[in-house]
């Protein structure tokens, strides 16, 4: 045996002591997908808390907090150091028509047009891009925006297209222009009777082509759709560009079986990796199925609620409204249907496990809803039923929220997009409690935010800065449009994360960077919570990561 000098054990004992230890730690160490360090990340938790690194496995946070203990106590396949750039929850979309929008992306853009002369170019443009197409679609324009701020007449478009029907959406979804082609495939004459909505006529008593509401059924519904093929194509481009602005969760108002069914299948293929909570239309053919089976929850799709419409469009003067129209002083609008059908759905989902969720922009239509919910729900004040905009309510009707504990789901865009021409319909008094978030958050304690896309532009971004600033893309106006109904910064990111969430019954998988949720968070070059408010429809999303998995951005 070789002799080992006396001096040599402490430092040998030294050494195997360190590699005993190195090798125990190494052991102890727990295998991780993937481990984020060195971001600034709002985890969006009950404290609102900031951390530096986390760490994911099978689709979820396993570990939150600072990087030297993750990194001590796990070994990641990944390891990405985020160059101290910014964390978020994925943002979640608590109102959008994302099957529509996608769809809608194959049809002739007129938004922002500035005059009806510039949709009839962008129209014969599109026209000839697409000359075999059975027909002429648009979607975007808005009267208000033009110099005359009257609504469109049909006569031009019988000149251009006389052979080709056309159907022109309006930015708000709830009207449309057509040509006399389109009116005869829907047999629209000047007799046909229509409930909850307008088929307009002149003076002469002559069609003008313009339907609102329930009218624009008529022909809608003669609208052939697009081949799977061809739909699947448009909803994977939609789903490229939500992703593109951080979106990693959807709610899509107003969906059926089919449609559903549609994405996801496309879900199960791994091809959509979007999250959607899917509102059902309420037909008796949705009704029957789903209300037999019940709620679907799952990690990638919820389907626990139905869509409603009461009335229409501020824009298009069709939202119900307790006192006329300040510019159109015989007009009150209308309810898309009666007050007797509402209560009814109402009595019968308030018998499920399913929510009610319904459009409601006009201070009548509001008050009706708010009451009919009152009366079915009888006191159950975690139904979450919802109130989809919520955008002119009574200083009255306003507590009813918090009284009956019901969702204010809205979209701060509508605010700054809205609020040129919302007063002229108004008037002064009524515009104080419309777009009213403050005042809906201090009722309920929490908002839903979303865009409504494709009436409002997609990146959520925007809605943030109309949240907290109050001004629109041109950063006006200066002090912002009624102030006094801005939230905090802290509150509006929330509203488009765990409060979004909330409002779905998923604040428990979705919504915070924690411990056990879903791992979909987005990195910005931008610290919302303090960079200055003209930077922030300017932030840039860099990646987009959903159940762990990078969906949009480089390295």
């Amino acid at each position: 045996m070789a002799h080992i000098s006396p001096e040599l054990f402490p430092k040998l004992t030294a050494s195997l002591l360190s590699l005993a230890l190195l090798s125990s730690c190494g052991a102890k160490r727990e295998a991780v997908d993937l481990l984020v360090t060195n971001a600034t990340i709002y985890t969006v938790d009950s404290t609102f808390s900031k951390t530096e690194a986390f760490a994911v496995k099978d689709g979820k946070f396993v570990a939150v907090g600072p990087a030297a203990d993750l990194k001590a106590k796990y070994q990641a396949a990944q390891e990405v150091d985020a160059g101290g750039k910014f964390i978020y929850p994925g943002f979640y979309d608590a109102h959008c028509h994302f099957y529509r929008y996608s769809l809608g992306l194959s049809y002739a853009d007129l938004v922002g047009t500035t005059s009806w002369e510039e949709v009839l170019e962008k129209l014969q443009h599109h026209r000839q891009q697409h000359p075999q197409a059975a027909w002429l679609l648009g979607r975007g324009w808005d009267q208000n925006d033009w110099p005359d701020k009257q609504f469109p007449t049909k006569e031009k478009l019988d000149q251009l297209f006389p052979n080709v029907p056309v159907a022109l959406i309006r930015v708000d979804g709830h009207a449309a222009i057509v040509n006399q082609k389109a009116l005869d495939l829907g047999g629209v004459t000047a007799r046909t009777p229509i409930s909850g909505g307008t088929i307009t006529r002149d003076a002469q008593g002559r069609l003008t082509g313009l339907l609102v509401d329930n009218a624009t059924r008529l022909v809608g519904n003669k609208i052939a759709e697009p081949t799977e093929a061809e739909a699947t194509e448009l909803l994977l481009q939609g789903q490229q560009n939500c992703l593109a602005v951080g979106l990693t969760s959807l709610a899509d108002a107003g969906l059926d079986k089919a449609d559903i069914d549609q994405l996801a299948a496309l879900q199960q293929k791994k091809k959509l990796k979007l999250r959607l909570y899917a509102m059902l239309t309420p037909t008796p053919e949705n009704r029957a199925y789903y209300l037999k089976k019940g709620p679907l929850l799952t990690d990638q799709l919820t389907v626990s609620s139905f869509k409603v419409y009461a009335d229409g469009a501020l824009g298009s003067r069709g939202a119900c409204l307790v006192k006329p129209y300040a510019d159109k002083p015989k007009e009150t609008g209308f309810l898309l249907s009666t007050e007797k059908q509402f209560r009814d759905l109402a009595k019968e989902l308030a018998a499920s496990k399913f929510q009610m969720n319904t459009h409601a922009i006009g201070d009548s239509a509001n008050r009706i809803i708010l009451n009919i919910y009152g009366e079915a729900l009888k006191g159950q004040k975690d139904r979450r039923w919802r109130i989809e905009h919520a955008q002119v309510i009574t200083p009255a009707d306003m507590p009813k929220f918090g009284q009956f504990g019901i969702v204010p789901s809205v979209q701060p865009t509508h605010a700054t997009s809205d609020m040129y021409w919302a007063g002229e319909r108004l008037g002064a008094e009524r515009l104080k409690t419309a777009y009213a978030y403050k005042e809906l958050l201090k009722q309920y304690g929490q908002l839903a935010l979303g865009s409504d896309f494709p009436v409002e532009h997609i990146n959520p971004l925007f809605g943030f800065h109309s949240a907290v600033a109050r001004q629109d893309a041109k950063n006006y106006p200066a002090a912002g449009f009624q102030m006094e109904n801005a939230i905090s910064r802290s509150d509006a990111l929330r509203g488009m994360t765990t409060w979004a969430a909330h409002a779905a019954f998923e604040e428990k998988r979705k919504g915070q960077i924690k411990t056990g949720m879903l791992a979909d968070f987005v990195v910005l070059d931008t610290d919302l919570l303090t960079a200055p408010k003209e930077q922030l429809r300017g932030a840039k999303v860099l990646q987009t990561w959903i159940g762990g998995e990078k969906v949009f951005g480089g390295k």
